[in-house]
């Protein structure tokens, strides 16, 4: 998102000259401002009964279903599966319309029977023999996974890309502040997790994403290593790790910001799950 702003300041014959460091600044201001805006039309919420986990269901349904083709659609119109019965699942609601902006889920593992689906599905991609799942306590490690953006709360449709669950906005009915919100809702989806694992003791963070998804929040400090080769996954996807204990640390200002003021949305929540 930060790559976006400097790309906007560049444009403008004003900001033009103005130093990489300052841009810097001036972006991570923009991001600030993001993060009061976002608790302003925005809640967070684990899915602590199973009326609210069926919401996120319904969600993956319209995304991974309906919308993308990666599974097949359900009559009950829920995309669910083994894991779901061993993870913390988080969405994001929209205050305004009370309709909910976004999904994910942290998949654990209790014991060795209880696989991640990385090393269920993509073993194979796997090649870090140090940064592999099998070498930690399976207390210490998840898996976020599942991460879906209704259509309704994207941009325009002409950027949507292959795999994306995180494009298009219906530009009608929303304010320009709202509006200016909704690209950070995925990356408010991944610091929900960050902040469940961190209160959960977990130590290590495996998830199958785009490689320039990757880059892009590497971006904004989000340490994403890459641990495998890309493979076919619902499209073309690489296995990464994190360790959420330097996460805070890596975050430019401005997004440390709205990890903060997401993490302190959460707390009662998380003594619940």
């Amino acid at each position: 998102m930060l790559k976006q702003l400097f790309k906007k300041m560049d444009s403008n014959p004003l900001l033009k000259n103005v130093s990489k460091s300052l841009q810097t600044k001036l972006a991570n201001r923009e991001v600030s401002k993001i993060a009061i805006h976002f608790k302003q039309f925005f809640n967070t919420t684990i899915a602590n009964d199973q009326a609210t986990k069926e919401l996120s269901f319904r969600i993956r349904h319209d995304v991974y279903c309906t919308e993308l083709a990666f599974e097949p659609e359900k009559s009950d119109g829920m995309e669910k599966d083994e894991f779901d019965q061993h993870s913390i699942h988080c969405l994001v609601q929209h205050k305004g319309s009370k309709n909910f902006a976004g999904t994910v889920r942290m998949v654990m593992s209790n014991s060795s029977e209880q696989l991640l689906p990385i090393e269920q599905f993509c073993s194979h991609a796997l090649e870090d023999e140090v940064l592999h799942p099998k070498n930690y306590k399976r207390e210490e490690i998840c898996e976020i996974s599942r991460l879906a953006v209704p259509a309704q709360f994207r941009k325009r449709k002409t950027d949507q890309y292959e795999g994306a669950g995180t494009g298009v906005i219906d530009e009608h009915n929303f304010s320009q502040n709202e509006m200016r919100c909704f690209p950070f809702i995925a990356i408010s989806l991944y610091f929900m997790a960050a902040t469940v694992t961190q209160q959960k003791g977990i130590n290590h963070i495996f998830v199958m994403m785009e490689p320039r998804l990757a880059r892009s929040l590497r971006f904004v400090g989000i340490p994403f290593t890459q641990i495998g080769k890309v493979t076919e996954y619902h499209g073309k996807r690489a296995p990464y790790h994190i360790d959420p204990k330097v996460l805070f640390q890596t975050l430019s200002p401005g997004f440390k910001k709205l990890m903060m003021v997401i993490g302190k949305d959460m707390k009662e929540q998380l003594d619940d799950v």
